[in-house]
């Protein structure tokens, strides 16, 4: 496992492992790239609809030369909130190289220090820019909808971080209440059906201001998600961040794929979890105070020096190629299926029946209801599959074209 860089370029160069590579940690590089691969995708989608004519420009009135009291108050509580996390990482370099979103994502910094930059920031963009503007012009500008691509995709990220979070909090409401702040920064325990149901309401509403049809976005949003999540699911793999599978089965005789993919053991995973690794002094790991990262770099020279003393299913991988699949098909349905609106339901469908059986093999919280006793994905992902069959089947009514005269 490679929990960030340096445990990478150790296996690969020899180097020292939790030196100052290990900020960019693994399964962060990951959900970046995951970023990245879906700006690319709604970008190219969104041009593509508007060359085949189904989604046009808008025109719309803008203030050409307007610097705003808004524009300068968010811009001087950037630098203060930078002025204050950056000389602070800078002392506490050790601290921030071993968990980097503890400190960003936290009140921790050189605050006397930020709110003075902040401040010397708003003075110097009050009497450069604010001041000194001149009469604001207004104009119609014409605003293509492949230009609201990075608006939408941080909107996407945003909601559906918090909307993870917020499932996560429900699912684990004693640990919320016993640390309401610590676990509402946490870095770990994100469900992903909370972020998608967010996510969806949030991009639904901007697109449909924007002048998007949603239907449209929600046929792009089908190929992303399963996009993203396969690359995010890659992350999860390699850092091992606990979503992974029960105890595997012993091996059958006839497997030939490489023995990691029917089970693994985790080594140095990020969830510290497990027993020490081969190497490490056992009687002095038990006796140290402190986290468990301190314990295993005091006792073994390296941060995360634990692995899982059975192994067992990483499903992770599996999801993401089963996550892949599914993009590749709807990749190639996309131009052959001419009602709008049939990617998004066919990918809930496919979605709903991956998570459900991966879920038979995931470590997971069960609950009893109705007789079942499922995690909370699988009784979502049952709603997932008969929202997604009742779309379809709707939707097979209508014909091509029938978005534009509704």
């Amino acid at each position: 496992m490679y929990p960030d860089l340096s445990y990478l370029f150790n296996d690969l160069f020899g180097t020292q492992v939790d030196n100052w590579t290990s900020i960019f940690k693994s399964f962060g590089l990951m959900l970046a790239l995951a970023f990245v691969a879906c700006s690319w995708l709604l970008r190219s989608e969104l041009m593509r609809l508007e060359k085949d004519g189904l989604v046009k420009p808008l025109s719309v009135k803008k203030n050409a030369k307007a610097y705003t009291m808004s524009d300068l108050l968010l811009n001087a509580a950037v630098t203060m909130i930078a002025g204050a996390k950056i000389p602070y990482i800078f002392i506490h370099f050790a601290e921030f190289k071993a968990d980097p979103s503890s400190v960003i994502f936290s009140k921790l910094g050189l605050w006397p220090i930020g709110i003075l930059i902040g401040a010397l920031m708003g003075a110097y963009l009050y009497f450069t820019k604010y001041k000194k503007q001149v009469e604001a012009v207004e104009e119609i500008v014409v605003v293509h909808p492949h230009e609201k691509t990075m608006d939408i995709i941080f909107l996407a990220a945003i909601s559906g971080v918090l909307g993870s979070r917020l499932f996560s909090i429900f699912e684990n409401m004693e640990t919320f209440l016993r640390d309401p702040i610590g676990t509402l920064f946490a870095g770990s325990g994100l469900t992903i059906y909370g972020g998608l149901i967010l996510a969806f309401i949030s991009v639904y509403w901007y697109v449909k201001k924007a002048g998007i049809r949603p239907i449209y976005m929600m046929d792009i949003a089908a190929m992303g998600i399963l996009l993203g999540y396969a690359i995010g699911r890659i992350g999860c793999q390699i850092s091992g961040d606990g979503d992974w599978g029960i105890v595997a089965a012993p091996q059958p005789s006839w497997w030939f794929l490489p023995d990691w993919i029917w089970s693994y053991n985790f080594p140095h995973n990020v969830a510290s979890e497990g027993v020490p690794m081969a190497g490490c002094d056992v009687s002095q790991l038990s006796s140290l105070k402190g986290s468990v990262e301190d314990k295993c770099e005091a006792a073994c020279g390296m941060r995360y020096c634990l692995q899982l003393p059975e192994k067992v299913y990483p499903t992770s991988f599996y999801e993401t190629i089963l996550s892949l699949t599914g993009f590749g098909l709807l990749w190639i349905l996309r131009k052959r299926v001419k009602i709008a609106g049939q990617l998004f339901f066919l990918y809930m469908i496919y979605n709903g029946v991956e998570r459900f059986f991966i879920e038979t093999i995931r470590v997971n919280e069960k609950y009893n209801y109705f007789g079942a006793n499922w995690s909370q994905a699988q009784y979502i992902s049952i709603g997932f599959v008969i929202v997604g069959i009742l779309g379809a089947l709707y939707l097979s009514r209508k014909k091509p074209g029938w978005e534009q005269q509704a």
